[in-house]
Parts: structure tokens; C-alpha cells; sequence
């Protein structure tokens, strides 16, 4: 059954097309049969970094003529790519991992290719975004995805800064070397918003963390393990409080206590006697208090 369709994928491909086709993220099974039947047939194979991509080819006996298409070449390369093209070749645009154009060259190429009157077609699989947000428990419809957050502090703070009100999930790649410094700075905004970190999806070591922000800090603290390998970080919505909402028992048990108390300290205390949310009491008092 599987040589079934390995052969329709074959079958199916054309010349004169540049196929762009997602490679595994880490477990070198995760390749679908159609990027195999690409790759197999492909006459030039694009990468990112060619000794990544013969390991791939290696591990199922693909034999094919690797050139480097980077980011600094890329422009450059879409010349001879259009070149091969225009010569009846079948042409394969692949990153070292994931899909080429997101986070990684390719988009440059594509968009050249597409100029030149070539079909553009994409081979899909392995994908680090949909990977973490499908096991990341968010049930809303749409999501923001940043790609890698800035490596300058002041600016990584301004950018979390526009997302305080956040009512959608947004899914951002960090670094090893950056993660203490961004969780930082999210403790700062999001102290009640939920947080995943998944690392090293689909590899060895393999880690999903989930909850606030100081616990996945305190995670990581715990163990440094978890602060090696490739992140994916999901900042759930910001949950959207309606004061109106808050039981009259509620407000009353708020009303006496911000009477005798500093505000953060009778929403504290509020909360835990009502039941209620936190930040909505406290919100609510700070209405009072403008009123």
C-alpha cells in the first residue's frame, strides 16, 4: 500500500517546478512519502546547509546534486535556479529543518521563481508551530505567530508590551541563551497568563512545560536541562474580566476590606475569601477609586 502511493507521488511530479518541501524538525521519521518521492526524483536539491540535508538524504539512500541556497546567496541563486528551470529541471527548495521561508531562506526564492512564470508547489509536513500549539491546549480559532522575539532587551519588552491585552495565543521561537532574560521580562506583563514551553519537539529529549510564568522560571531553575535545545514558547489569551460579572457578595466582601486595606492586599484577601478573581476585584476598586 505505502509503494502504492509512493508511486502516485512520483507520478505526479512535473518539470519546470520548483517544489518546496518541509524535512523533519528532529526525528528523522517524521518525512512524509510524497517529500521522499520529491527528493528522490528532484534533478537539484536546494539547502540550507548541505551536510545537514545529506544526512537526510543519507538515511533513506536519496542520492541527489546538493547546491547551497543561504540566506546571504539566496538572491544570487534564484538566477540559477530560474536557470534550471528554464532547462526542464525539477527543483527542490529545502531548510535544514521545517518548512523553508519560515524563520529559515526560501521566501526570496519563491517569490523570484514565481516571477520568472514557474509553478511554486509546496510538499508539507513536519512543523514546529502547529507541532506545540496542537498540545498546547489552546481552543481558540486564530493565532499570532512572531517567529523569534528581538535579542535587545528594551526592544523585546516594548514587543511583549503591545501583547498585555492579548485576546489570542501567540507563538514565538526563542533561544537558549535568551530564555532566562525573556521569561523575565513576560513575569513583568503576563504574571497570571498561562505559558507552554515546548522544547526539542519530536527529538530525544522531547519536554512540553505548562503553567505560569514564575513556574516555568522555577522549572527551568530546577533543572537546566530544559533550557538546551530548540524552543517553541505559547503565550495563552489574556483572560477578559467583566467587573459587572463579580457577585454583589463578592463586591461587598471587597468594598469592606479596600476600606481598611492598601488595594492589592484586600483583592488578595478578597479573592480568597470569595472565590473570585483576583485582578477583577482588584480592578473593580480601582473603578471606586476614580469614581
Amino acid at each position: 500500500m505505502m509503494q502504492k502511493h509512493y508511486q502516485k507521488a512520483c507520478d505526479s511530479l512535473t518539470a519546470q517546478t520548483l517544489y518546496v518541501v518541509a524535512t523533519p524538525i528532529g526525528n528523522l521519521a517524521d518525512i512524509t512519502l510524497r517529500g521522499l518521492a520529491v527528493l528522490a526524483n528532484a534533478d537539484i536539491i536546494c539547502a540550507e546547509d548541505t551536510r545537514v540535508t545529506a544526512q537526510l538524504l543519507n538515511a533513506y539512500g536519496i542520492q541527489g546534486k546538493l547546491v547551497s541556497v543561504r540566506e546571504h546567496n539566496e538572491q544570487q541563486m534564484a538566477d540559477k535556479v530560474i536557470g534550471y528551470l528554464s532547462d526542464g529541471l525539477k527543483v527542490v527548495q529545502v531548510s535544514d529543518a521545517g518548512t523553508p521561508a519560515v524563520c529559515d531562506p526560501g521566501a526570496k526564492l519563491a517569490a523570484r521563481v514565481r516571477e520568472a512564470g514557474f509553478k511554486v508547489v509546496p510538499v508539507v509536513g513536519a512543523s514546529a508551530v502547529m507541532g506545540a500549539l496542537s498540545v498546547a491546549g489552546v481552543s481558540e480559532p486564530n493565532f499570532y505567530f512572531n517567529g523569534f522575539l528581538p535579542p535587545k532587551a528594551g526592544e523585546r519588552q516594548k514587543l511583549l508590551a503591545k501583547w498585555v491585552e492579548a485576546d489570542y495565543p501567540i507563538v514565538m521561537f526563542e533561544t537558549p541563551h535568551r530564555i532566562e532574560a525573556a521569561l523575565g521580562d513576560m513575569a513583568a506583563l503576563f504574571p497570571e497568563r498561562t505559558l507552554v514551553l515546548a522544547r526539542e519537539i519530536s527529538k530525544t529529549f522531547e519536554t512540553f512545560l505548562s503553567g505560569s510564568v514564575a513556574e516555568i522560571q522555577t522549572a527551568l531553575k530546577d533543572d537546566s536541562n530544559q533550557m538546551r535545545g530548540e524552543m517553541v514558547l505559547i503565550l495563552h489569551p489574556a483572560v477578559k474580566e467583566k467587573h459587572s460579572e463579580l457577585p454583589e457578595a463578592a463586591q461587598n466582601v471587597m468594598k469592606i476590606l479596600a476600606a481598611e486595606l492598601p488595594t492589592k492586599q484586600a483583592a488578595d484577601l478578597a479573592a480568597r475569601i470569595s472565590g473570585e478573581s483576583k485582578k477583577a476585584l482588584y480592578d473593580l476598586a480601582l473603578t471606586w477609586k476614580q469614581g
